[in-house]
């Protein structure tokens, strides 16, 4: 008997960490690390409660997709075509904006680790061809395997890096958590903190993500999980990415805080200070291993956003009627995702090339519209996960249910602390 037919949990194993591939990008690698080296260890408990109040809107992604065999695109469709509507406008509004804006984090981090002397557009063509080769050659067995691989690398690499933090015997008493507090509590710090705050771990989005790559497993393995194992799958994923930004946290506040540096706004420009305040600290042998867990975490990312984005875009297309409804292994249904693929990748390296001159403005408002869609998105996948559409045994549990509650008002009160942030 196959192993995996003898351990159906291992059958199940693998979207979980593309999903904490794609959440440990700049909101980990930049944004915590900035905590960390701006606040010391001030913001620490805010980032694990953000996770937290989060967690039940990213679950029923996986867990709607075990119990009903559909993605949540496809139920966003039997609750309405206003709520797909919905989830297509906030797909295409930030899809080739947020494709680019990972891609050109990485591609400047290439160009940083490997010393290549080429051009922002050149190096983000060469990130962008290495990831269409593993998604349209190797499908989803290879990215689910290189993604295994980059997430084992990124989590020794960054785990190892901290350790050394940790060796080289920091000031504790100049971490006291409370010593930022008032810091915090400024109008840098405030805006600094609903930044921090609104992008952890991970856009809302990525719950129809996962649903579609739980529905891409069962079709590479033929084993469809219990709810259970899908959920345990997602559970590892998420830690992951939760206990990564309390690395990437530390590691700044370890390294950099009190450093008397300012820090650069460039994320490429942060990433490279990162790796000399390191290097400086514990010496030039640990440059590679900093190096290499930077280069990591971006690239993960952008390999989870370059498949998720035309997954999504071709599961709307089918879903929405805008194609004949095809067998999932047929050639056409192939198609469409590599179409979708080459589209997105030449879109975003547009953005890159024509408008890098205005590249702040256009990451602004792609996530202002992830930021600002998020109680939507939370309210529709709860209503989702609650409804008739999910059999009644596998709808979450009076606890999972008052913690979903309380991350959709968390996230009401934050869209309104923001407006009210940005208006006066």
């Amino acid at each position: 008997m196959n192993r995996l037919n003898k351990h159906p949990l291992l059958a199940s194993l693998g979207p979980g960490l593309l999903m904490a591939g794609a959440a440990v990008g700049v909101s980990h690698l930049v944004q915590s690390t900035r905590a960390g080296a701006e606040y010391g260890l001030s913001l620490l408990v805010l980032v694990i409660l953000a996770c937290v109040l989060k967690y039940p809107f990213l679950e029923f992604g996986p867990r709607y997709a075990a119990a009903t065999g559909e993605s949540m695109i496809a139920g966003y469709k039997r609750m309405g075509r206003w709520a797909l509507g919905v989830f297509t406008l906030i797909t295409l509004g930030t899809a080739v904006i947020i494709q680019a804006g990972v891609t050109i984090v990485t591609a400047g981090l290439t160009g940083l680790v490997f010393g290549l002397d080429l051009s922002i557009t050149w190096l983000s063509v060469l990130v962008l061809s290495t990831c269409i080769v593993v998604l349209a050659v190797g499908h989803y067995r290879g990215l689910d395997l290189i993604m295994k691989l980059i997430m084992t690398v990124l989590s020794i690499s960054t785990l190892a890096a901290v350790v050394l933090a940790f060796g080289a015997g920091p000031d504790w008493s100049m971490l006291n958590p409370v010593n930022d507090l008032d810091r915090v509590w400024t109008a840098a710090g405030f805006a600094f903190v609903l930044a921090l705050l609104g992008w952890m771990p991970i856009p809302l989005d990525v719950a129809a993500w996962h649903s579609l790559w739980t529905l891409e497993r069962v079709r590479q393995t033929g084993h469809h999980p219990s709810v259970a194992h899908a959920v345990t799958d997602f559970r590892i994923g998420f830690i992951a990415a939760t206990v990564l930004a309390v690395l990437f946290l530390l590691l700044g506040a370890l390294v950099m805080y009190g450093s008397g540096q300012e820090f650069p706004v460039s994320a490429v420009a942060f990433s490279a200070q990162l790796v000399d305040l390191y290097a400086a600290s514990l010496g030039e042998w640990s440059r590679p291993l900093i190096a290499v867990a930077a280069l990591t975490t971006m690239f993960s990312t952008t390999l989870a956003v370059t498949d998720a984005y035309p997954r999504a875009l071709r599961a709307l297309i089918e879903i929405s009627g805008a194609a004949d409804e095809l067998d999932d292994t047929s050639n056409l249904h192939q198609a469409r995702y590599v179409s979708a693929l080459i589209l997105l990748s030449f879109g975003g390296l547009a953005v890159i090339h024509w408008f890098g001159q205005h590249f702040t403005t256009l990451i602004d408002f792609a996530t202002t519209v992830s930021f600002l869609a998020a109680p939507v998105l939370a309210w529709l996948s709860l209503k989702l996960i609650t409804g008739e559409h999910t059999p009644e045994e596998h709808r979450p549990g009076p606890a999972l249910r008052a913690l979903a509650w309380a991350g959709f008002w968390f996230l009401i009160i934050f869209c309104l602390i923001w407006a009210a942030w940005r208006l006066f």
